[in-house]
């Protein structure tokens, strides 16, 4: 995985952005030593984690056409942690093809 691929991951969920939001907050305070990090700055769309060393993790939550959140987390050294913490998301359900087509 590139560096760019590292500090910029997106997915997409079913919960709200507001949901989004306070399940990072809760994420990352809930890490243990140098892998927390605390409110800084937010919005209805962002928050702005600080970690140890002042490490920054980003975390944007905008409503989708198709009633979904678009998630970007952004970071330079806590990108496994952004990767956990999308990982806990519901993912949006694939759509089931049938043989009609609809």
């Amino acid at each position: 995985m590139s560096q760019r691929q590292r500090t910029l991951q997106e997915t997409t969920t079913v919960h709200s952005p507001a949901e989004v939001l306070k399940a990072a907050k809760d994420f990352f305070a809930r890490q243990t030593g140098i892998y927390a990090a605390f409110p800084e700055q937010e919005s209805k769309t962002h928050v702005t984690l600080r970690g140890q060393g002042g490490e920054e993790v980003v975390i944007a939550a905008v409503p989708g056409a198709s009633g979904e959140t678009k998630v970007t987390g952004s970071t330079y050294l806590f990108d496994q942690q952004v990767a956990r913490f999308f990982a806990t998301l519901s993912p949006v359900p694939l759509a089931v093809s049938t043989e009609s087509g609809e």
